[in-house]
C-alpha cells in the first residue's frame, strides 16, 4: 500500500490578499465576513485535511517605493485581521481539523502567548497550533514600539528562550493536576502545579498559567525555518514545517537536512513533519488545466509589481531601485528579513533578468508545478512525495474563494485518497495525534 501524505492549507491571512485574481471580487465586499473563513474551514474538514494555518502580518507594507501606494491599491497582505479572531471562530466550525494561527516572538510576551494558546486549545479541544515566527519587517517592529528588529540569527537566539519560557508555562499544570473531586470538594491538585520563574536573557516569567492546561499538553507548533540558524530552530522545535523550496531535488536536501538536524538533537525525526507549499491548477481536462495555467502565467506578467512589492515586504528590500531587465546576479540583495526566501530566489534566478526571475519564482506554482485533471495531479503529487520522501503538501493559493477550495476538497482529495495517498477518516481527535498518524 503507497504511504498517505498530510495535506494542509496555507491561507494567506484573514485579508484580501487575492484581490484581482478570478472569482474573488466579492472578497472585496465580504472579508469582514467570517462565513468565507469558517466555510472554508468545514470544507477542509470533510477532506480530512490535518490543518489550515493563518499566515499573518501586522503591518502594510511601504518598501516598494517608500509608499504604501502598491498595498493598499491591490490588497496586498491588507486590509488583515488578527489571526487570533479568525482562528477561534474557524474552530468552533469545526470538530477535528487542526488551527494554526501565526503569531510573532516580538509582538506578545510569552506568558500572553502561553495563556493564548492555551486557551484556544481547550476550546478546541485539542485541536490548536502555533505558527511560531520571529519577524522580518523593521515596519512592523515600530508598530511594537521598537526601533528595529534584532538581526536574524539573534532573533533566533531570542527565540530558543522564548520556547524554554512558552514550554514551561504549558508544562507548568501537570497531567492529572485537575481533580473536580464533588465528594471531597477539591477541583485542582494543588502540588501538580507550579511556579515557573524564569530569568533569561531576554526573558522572565513567575508563573504557573491561570489558564489551566492544554489538552495536548502542549500545542503543536509549525515554523518555517529556511536559514541554517532557522532550520536548527525549527528542527529542534517544530512539529511541522513550511517549506518553501523549488524543485524535488532541493526538497528532499532539506527535508534530510532539518531530519538530520533533529535526530542530532535527540528528537525522533518522524516527528516531525515537513510540508511543502504548492499551487496547482486543476480542471476537468488537461487542455483545459493547461489554459488556466497560461491565464494565470499572463496574469503574473501583468503584475510584476505587484510581485516585486510582495516580496520585498518579507524581505525589506525596495525592488522598486531596480532596472527590471537587469541579471538578478548583479544586483546586491541582501537582507535582514526572510533570508532563506531570497537565498532561495537567487538561486533559483541565476543570471535571469530580475523580471523573468519573479515571475519563474513567485507567478509559477510553489515548490513543484502540478497541472492537470484531479487524478493527473494526484499522481504527480504521488511522484514528487516518492522522490522527496515525505511529508506532505500545503496549499497556498491566491483565490481563497469558494471555486478554489471546492476543486481541491471535492477533486483532487477524492483522487488523492482514491490511490490511497489521504486520509478517509479522522483516526483521532486532537491535532498532534493525528499529525503523527503516518
Amino acid at each position: 500500500m503507497p504511504r498517505p501524505f498530510h495535506l494542509g492549507w496555507f491561507l494567506q491571512g484573514s485579508s484580501v490578499q487575492a484581490w484581482g485574481e478570478p472569482f474573488t471580487g466579492a472578497i472585496g465586499r465580504d472579508w469582514m465576513q467570517p462565513e468565507l473563513f469558517c466555510d472554508m474551514a468545514r470544507h477542509l474538514e470533510r477532506a480530512c485535511f490535518d490543518y489550515i494555518l493563518i499566515e499573518d502580518s501586522s503591518y502594510v507594507g511601504e518598501s516598494y517605493g517608500g509608499s504604501r501606494e502598491i498595498y493598499l491599491k491591490h490588497g496586498l497582505s491588507v486590509p488583515r485581521q488578527d489571526p487570533a479572531i479568525t482562528a477561534t471562530l474557524m474552530a468552533a466550525a469545526t470538530s477535528r481539523i487542526g488551527i494554526v494561527p501565526t503569531f510573532a516572538t516580538f509582538t506578545h510576551p510569552p506568558y500572553l502567548l502561553a495563556r493564548m494558546i492555551a486557551s484556544l486549545d481547550q476550546i478546541s479541544a485539542g485541536r490548536i497550533g502555533w505558527n511560531m515566527v520571529t519577524g522580518s519587517s523593521d515596519v512592523a517592529a515600530r508598530n511594537y514600539g521598537l526601533d528595529r528588529l534584532p538581526d536574524h540569527d539573534l532573533r533566533y537566539d531570542m527565540a530558543d528562550e522564548y520556547m524554554k519560557v512558552v514550554n514551561g508555562l504549558w508544562d507548568s499544570w501537570e497531567p492529572g493536576s485537575i481533580l473536580a473531586d464533588e465528594e471531597s470538594g477539591v477541583l485542582i491538585d494543588h502540588t501538580k502545579v507550579h511556579a515557573v520563574d524564569f530569568e533569561g536573557r531576554w526573558f522572565r516569567t513567575h508563573g504557573p498559567l491561570n489558564s489551566g492546561p492544554c489538552p495536548q499538553g502542549r500545542p503543536v507548533i509549525a515554523q518555517a525555518g529556511g536559514s541554517p540558524r532557522g532550520r536548527q530552530f525549527a528542527s529542534g522545535n517544530a512539529d511541522t514545517i513550511v517549506a518553501s523550496i523549488k524543485g524535488a531535488p532541493a526538497m528532499r536536501a532539506y527535508r534530510e537536512d532539518v531530519r538530520a538536524r533533529a535526530a542530532a538533537q535527540g528528537r525522533d525525526p518522524d516527528r516531525v513533519k515537513v510540508l511543502y507549499l504548492v499551487n496547482p491548477v486543476i480542471a476537468g481536462s488537461q487542455a483545459e488545466a493547461e489554459a488556466k495555467l497560461a491565464e494565470r502565467q499572463a496574469r503574473a506578467e501583468s503584475q510584476v509589481p505587484q510581485l516585486l512589492a510582495f516580496f520585498g515586504k518579507i524581505t525589506n528590500i525596495d525592488f522598486a531601485r531596480y532596472d527590471l531587465d537587469a541579471p538578478v546576479d548583479t544586483l546586491d540583495l541582501h537582507t535582514n528579513g526572510h533570508q532563506q526566501s531570497l537565498d532561495d530566489f537567487k538561486r533559483v534566478a541565476g543570471r535571469r533578468s530580475l523580471r523573468q526571475a519573479m515571475l519563474d519564482y513567485r507567478g509559477s506554482s510553489g515548490s513543484v508545478e502540478l497541472v492537470g485533471t484531479p487524478d493527473s495531479v494526484a499522481a504527480q503529487m504521488a511522484e514528487v512525495m516518492e522522490e522527496v520522501g515525505g511529508d506532505g503538501f500545503l496549499f497556498s493559493m491566491g483565490d481563497v474563494g469558494r471555486r478554489t477550495v471546492a476543486e481541491v476538497a471535492d477533486g483532487l482529495v477524492p483522487a488523492l485518497q482514491r490511490r490511497g495517498l489521504a486520509r478517509r477518516a479522522y483516526a483521532h481527535a486532537q491535532f498532534r495525534d493525528n499529525l503523527l498518524e503516518f
